[in-house]
């Protein structure tokens, strides 16, 4: 599945929050800033024994301390804000680091027997960001149990709620439909849009309007540089 784009990203539900996974994340966001053309990452978010597992009974995130974890947030946002379309593909369970990545990509797809759970720790589920981006998209109502009980959801009924777009036997094949959706060199509008909503929940329609009319003008003239150039001006 790597090889379907020029950028990927492979998150582990079961591994540990570590330096490492934060330093992959970021070389990842850096190969698409860096890119010379526009790109999309793919997220590859699978279920598998980590190669170095954690200590038997030991609750996620395992031993890290809070800087870590700011330095985690702080890696999952930049892939949130990413000028370039981002597509995750789901395999098995998908909780800890992998949920957290899922929420902030653009495009989601899973196999059908994928599960989604907000990860637990000893004194209940792990209140990170993952929390604030989960009642943004789908509001409270919609995920209390989700984020209060750590009650897990299968794929079917993940995209019923909209954590997922896509849902089917061919994780590769959904994939390929993700990747030509997301397709057309359109990365960085795709990106002020994805700001915009983002924005939109936390912003007053007065603060929100210059944004808004200053991705509109953009769009005018863009529209118009097309315009001007099939005409030969």
């Amino acid at each position: 599945m790597d090889s379907l784009t020029d950028v990927h990203l492979e998150i582990n539900a079961r591994e540990s929050l570590t330096a490492a996974v934060i330093t992959r994340v970021n070389a990842a966001c850096d190969r698409v800033e860096d890119a010379p053309k526009d790109v999309i990452l793919l997220v590859h978010l699978r279920d598998a024994p980590p190669v170095h597992a954690p200590s038997d009974g030991e609750p996620w995130p395992h031993e890290v301390g809070i800087h870590t974890v700011n330095q985690w947030e702080r890696a999952v946002r930049r892939l949130e804000r990413l000028p370039a379309a981002t597509l995750a593909v789901v395999e098995g369970n998908c909780t800890g680091l992998a949920l957290e990545v899922l929420l902030a990509t653009d495009y989601r797809v899973a196999a059908t027997s994928a599960r989604l759970r907000v990860p637990a720790t000893v004194e209940g589920t792990w209140p990170g960001m993952a929390l604030f981006r989960l009642a943004n998209q789908l509001g409270v109502a919609q995920v209390r149990r989700l984020v209060l009980f750590g009650i897990e959801i299968d794929a079917v009924r993940a995209a019923e709620l909209g954590l997922l777009d896509e849902v089917g036997e061919d994780a590769e094949a959904l994939a390929r439909a993700g990747l030509e959706i997301l397709g057309g060199g359109r990365g960085k509008e795709l990106a002020i849009r994805r700001r915009l909503l983002l924005d939109a929940t936390c912003t007053s329609y007065e603060d929100a309007l210059g944004s808004h009319l200053a991705a509109c003008d953009r769009a005018l003239r863009l529209a118009q540089r097309g315009l001007d150039a099939g005409t030969g001006l």
